[in-house]
């Protein structure tokens, strides 16, 4: 039997079948694909928006917690001002101890330790200058006792006078005035190595290292305001015009040891080495040490006195006195240095006892023999009445009688050796 026959679809006819199944499934699968598109972008735009409002929302609380934050300061700070509370919100009038009674109490208490503190060191250190450069608590104007009218004075030898008997000539050494001020209160002689130690401001010519540590060596190798390579050192202290004030008037040997006003520049300065009574004079040897007069007159006694005032005019009245000049007249200071020699010592512990003066005669006493005798004669514009002082020691009170002056021959041979054959000639050099 014949199998039975299948039933065809035309070609053209499942042609089109099949596309529109196609287009028919492609369709779905859009309107699927758009649904869910939609969908996820639907999801999105939710999501960010929650975002959105999240951050918004942390931006608020930020914003407020700010604002709270800003708004307490401003609380603080008014409440600060109005309780009195510091800066970092706490009571200064609490326990902190800022501002309130207990707080100032402490606060002055502490400022109070301070003070005491800043008080005891001051006494300290006043303590420790006080021994280093004592009197000061002692200083004061000379007495009004301490000066005199020269024409009141009596008449008596003219030092100034030519001798004419034993060893009659003179040797100068020219050194000026101090045109270039070379001052200080040291003395290398009686505290040496330690400044200030004259507590008075001492007026050089010669030598231009003279200070506090000056040696030997140190002094040999300076240079001089003196004629003839002369390198000798010569001080006094110096004479103030004690209406003014100088630089040193906060200093010390100045104003702190109770020597005020404008130090007085001498008019002349004469440096003359004269020679003895009784014969003839051996040449100085070379770094003799001497001194004259005593700076501590009103407390070791009048034993080393040597002090000598007169008047241009007046020569022939010397006083011990301040000597009040007349109109015309200058003020006068003459200061004679021992004139005999132990021959051995260039100085003494005391500084004096390697030296004497002569006798009246001009004799010298055993084992001492006559050396050329420096005589330091000073002149000065008249001061006005009793406006002018000596410096001194604080405690000294600037007596004119503590007149003083230092010395040491430093000088070549040839210089010491001519000074000696001049005076012995009966020449002035």
């Amino acid at each position: 039997m014949e199998p039975s026959a299948r039933h065809r679809v035309p070609r053209p006819t499942r042609l089109i079948a099949v596309l529109v199944a196609l287009l028919v499934a492609g369709g779905v699968a859009m309107a699927t694909g758009s649904a869910a598109a939609h969908n996820s972008r639907s999801d999105s735009v939710k999501s960010a928006s929650a975002d959105r409002d999240s951050r918004a929302e942390r931006r608020g609380e930020r914003a407020e917690s700010d604002g709270d934050r800003r708004a307490g300061r401003d609380s603080d700070d008014a409440a600060d001002d109005r309780d009195g509370r510091d800066g970092d919100g706490q009571d200064r009038d609490g326990e902190n101890g800022r501002g309130n009674d207990k707080g100032d109490e402490d606060k002055g208490n502490r400022d109070g330790d301070k003070d005491d503190k800043g008080k005891k060191k001051d006494e300290e250190a006043k303590d420790e200058e006080d021994e280093e450069f004592p009197g000061r608590d002692k200083a004061g104007p000379p007495e009004d006792d301490d000066f005199v009218d020269i024409q009141q004075v009596d008449a008596g030898e003219d030092l100034t006078k030519e001798r004419r008997d034993g060893s009659s000539g003179s040797f100068i050494a020219r050194c000026g005035t101090n045109a270039n001020r070379h001052l200080n209160s040291d003395n290398f002689m009686v505290a040496p190595g330690k400044r200030n130690g004259a507590q008075h401001v001492h007026d050089y010519v010669g030598n231009l290292d003279s200070d506090a540590f000056s040696d030997e060596e140190s002094l040999h190798a300076a240079g001089t305001t003196c004629d003839r390579n002369n390198q000798s050192t010569f001080f006094w202290p110096v004479l103030r015009d004690t209406r003014g004030s100088d630089v040193d008037a906060d200093r010390d040997g100045g104003g702190k040891d109770g020597n005020v006003g404008r130090i007085l520049r001498p008019r002349s300065a004469e440096l003359r080495f004269l020679g003895s009574k009784a014969g003839k004079v051996e040449a100085l040897p070379d770094d003799l040490t001497i001194i004259t007069g005593d700076a501590k007159i009103k407390s070791n006694g009048e034993a080393n006195k040597m002090a000598q005032w007169t008047c241009t005019g007046f020569t022939n009245r010397i006083t011990d006195k301040y000597p009040l000049c007349p109109a015309g007249s200058k003020l006068m200071r003459i200061i004679d240095f021992p004139n005999c020699w132990d021959g051995e010592n260039l100085d003494s512990a005391n500084h004096r006892t390697h030296t004497a003066f002569a006798d009246d005669d001009g004799g010298c006493e055993d084992g001492f023999t006559s050396i050329p005798q420096l005589r330091i004669t000073l002149s000065y514009d008249r001061p006005d009445g009793r406006n002018f002082a000596l410096d001194s020691f604080p405690d000294q009170r600037h007596d004119p009688r503590t007149e003083h002056a230092d010395f040491m021959a430093i000088a070549p041979q040839g210089v010491l050796n001519l000074m000696a054959n001049c005076i012995n000639s009966g020449r002035n050099c």
